[in-house]
């Protein structure tokens, strides 16, 4: 499996963990760590807050994010 193929591969694993598991962490667009309440929009979308306001933000799954903020996801990954 070439490198570009296992990246995907693992991609997709990372994806469908976000998507069937409780517990996981959620992101913002930029790639900071979710750590407060979120609430689910009627078209599916999960939106910061415990209910909507206008400050309320798209969340993402690690998969959903794009390259530069998966590495800002990632650096959060270790700290304890």
């Amino acid at each position: 499996m070439h490198k570009s193929q296992k990246r995907k591969h693992q991609q997709k694993q990372l994806e469908s963990l976000g998507r069937n598991m409780k517990g996981v962490k959620h992101y913002k667009k930029d790639g900071t760590v979710h750590k407060g309440g979120s609430h689910k929009m009627p078209n599916g979308q999960l939106h910061s807050g415990k209910t909507h306001s206008k400050s309320s933000v798209k969340l993402f799954h690690y998969g959903e994010l794009n390259k530069k903020a998966q590495a800002k996801a990632r650096k959060s990954w270790k700290k304890k």
